[in-house]
């Protein structure tokens, strides 16, 4: 269970390394394309600036129709100037939407792998315990809110079990043994301890198989609790 719990913890750090490293790059390549696209974009006053330069050059333009055109001109350059200031206030929303909408399907890609990865881990380790309440009263497990009935002498094992597991010790036979008889270590045999956990696994397994696998419906009879779909007999 350590092993699946590591492996998920190692699982989210690389997906949230790959997240960042890859909103990086999408933020660095939009912010390069839009520095392009701003340089290359010509200059919003360069018409009129022509056409101050042909009222320099031609100072001599006297006639109405003459002035008239020049007119015109000036007033082509504005035109032409406020129409590249919108366009470059256009280029720069599309690349901030492009910007979000990039971010947001590389973080559901990796989203998507990363709970695949999760389901195949969940598929191969079999049950995944979420949650273990052990009631030394009812001798009673819940496990991930399914409670088991077990005997004394199994629910001992298995508090001895959970307690080792809290402080992150193994435990031999012998010291299973000596930890629910009250014995001391030296006293107690491998074996006597390696029957405890047979029957706890028994007595457990077989609860957790009718519980999860075979389906008891009342008045009726027994079911596999699974999809047909998915059985194959070789």
């Amino acid at each position: 269970m350590q092993d699946a719990t590591s492996s998920a913890t190692d699982a989210r750090r690389s997906g949230t390394r790959i997240v960042t490293l890859g909103i990086a790059a999408i933020v660095l390549l939009l912010v390069l394309a839009a520095l392009f696209l701003f340089l290359t974009l010509p200059d919003a006053n360069a018409f009129n600036m022509r056409v101050e330069r042909i009222f320099v050059e031609n100072d001599d333009l006297t006639n109405a129709a003459e002035i008239k055109l020049l007119e015109i001109l000036a007033q082509s350059g504005t035109a032409f100037s406020d129409t590249l200031t919108s366009y470059r206030m256009v280029i720069f929303v599309l690349l901030v939407f492009a910007t979000a909408m990039l971010v947001a399907a590389l973080v559901f890609l990796v989203m998507l792998v990363m709970m695949n990865r999760r389901m195949a881990q969940i598929e191969q380790a079999g049950i995944q315990v979420s949650s273990l309440l052990i009631s030394r009263d009812e001798n009673t497990v819940y496990l991930n809110n399914m409670g088991f009935k077990l005997t004394g002498a199994a629910m001992e094992t298995l508090s001895v079990l959970a307690e080792a597991r809290m402080d992150e010790d193994l435990l031999s036979g012998a010291e299973i043994e000596a930890m629910v008889s009250g014995k001391d270590a030296s006293n107690c045999e491998e074996a006597a301890g390696a029957t405890r956990i047979k029957r706890l696994r028994d007595t457990l397994g077989n609860q957790m198989v009718s519980e999860l696998l075979v389906k008891n419906i009342a008045r009726k009879g027994y079911m596999l609790a699974v999809d047909k779909d998915v059985i194959r007999m070789v």
